[in-house]
């Protein structure tokens, strides 16, 4: 059973997330949280954030399928949709090559994932791949209900629902900074998307697609590269970002809020949820 995704929800860090921060971001009317950091297959900080909350959905993005086998990730999901029927998503992907010694063939290694989740009963409607080029967003349409792309840009969403056609799930990240100067914006934005993205080939590859540069990736990332990673300025500036990205065909985009240290996310997230939910 797909779970009923509204435009808008959170894509956090597992080490961000905790039960009361989802009851807060129910209350606000966000409507899914998306765990980053590919959690363990066991997944049971799933069952921690569906437990505390009464209809927000929760999605991983991503498990890695080089750091658990497909057969405790179908058991998992069995166990979370038994007790949360409709609202849970699995999302997988093969991560990154530099981050992982076992990276071979990574396509026909994802391929073989999904047969053993089909074989297991794992339904397509409750699963995505995170794709970012071409071929995986075929196989994304092919084989599951959809795709969650991550550091991306409009122009990319608008290409993968291209790809997708219509009907299947599109939910881009977007990283989004709340704060009204540009510098320290970009700074902040930069300490997310420099290490370790500009240091991995698939997402360095995805953006020279749309035109970035090796001058783009060097010193951290240029201006021009971080403003189109990050959205940011007040509430209703910064969220401006995720309008584009359903303007250009996403179903639902997951924000990642990117605060200093010492700020209050809830902060943020209330400014967003007034921008884009009220």
């Amino acid at each position: 059973m797909r779970p009923q995704l509204g435009p808008i929800g959170i894509w956090a860090h597992a080490s961000k997330l905790s039960p009361r921060l989802a009851q807060e971001l129910e209350a606000l009317g966000y409507s899914a949280i998306w765990v980053g950091g590919s959690p363990p297959g066991v997944l049971s900080i799933v069952d921690e954030l569906l437990g505390a909350t009464e209809s927000i959905s929760v999605a991983t993005g991503i498990v890695n399928i080089w750091s658990d086998e497909a057969r405790t990730v179908a058991a998992s999901h069995h166990r979370i949709t038994g007790a949360f029927p409709g609202r849970f998503i699995l999302g997988i992907g093969v991560g990154h090559p530099e981050a992982t010694s076992d990276y071979t063939r990574p396509y026909s290694s994802l391929v073989e994932y999904l047969d053993v989740l089909d074989a297991e009963g794992v339904p397509q409607d409750e699963l995505v791949l995170a794709a970012l080029g071409p071929k995986v967003m075929k196989l994304a349409r092919d084989r599951t209900d959809g795709a969650h792309p991550y550091l991306t840009m409009p122009q990319h969403t608008r290409e993968a629902r291209e790809l997708l056609g219509p009907g299947k799930l599109l939910a881009p990240e977007q990283k989004i900074v709340v704060e009204t100067d540009a510098a320290k914006a970009r700074e902040l934005g930069r300490s997310v998307v420099a290490k370790p993205y500009l240091g991995l080939r698939n997402y360095l590859n995805n953006l020279r697609r749309f035109g970035y540069e090796d001058d783009d990736f060097a010193n951290r990332g240029s201006d021009r590269l971080i403003d189109a990673l990050v959205g940011h300025g007040d509430a209703d500036t910064a969220a401006q970002r995720v309008r584009e990205h359903l303007q250009a065909g996403a179903d639902h985009v997951p924000i990642q809020l990117i605060t200093s240290k010492d700020d209050n996310p809830l902060d943020g997230y209330r400014a967003l949820a007034r921008a884009l939910l009220s």
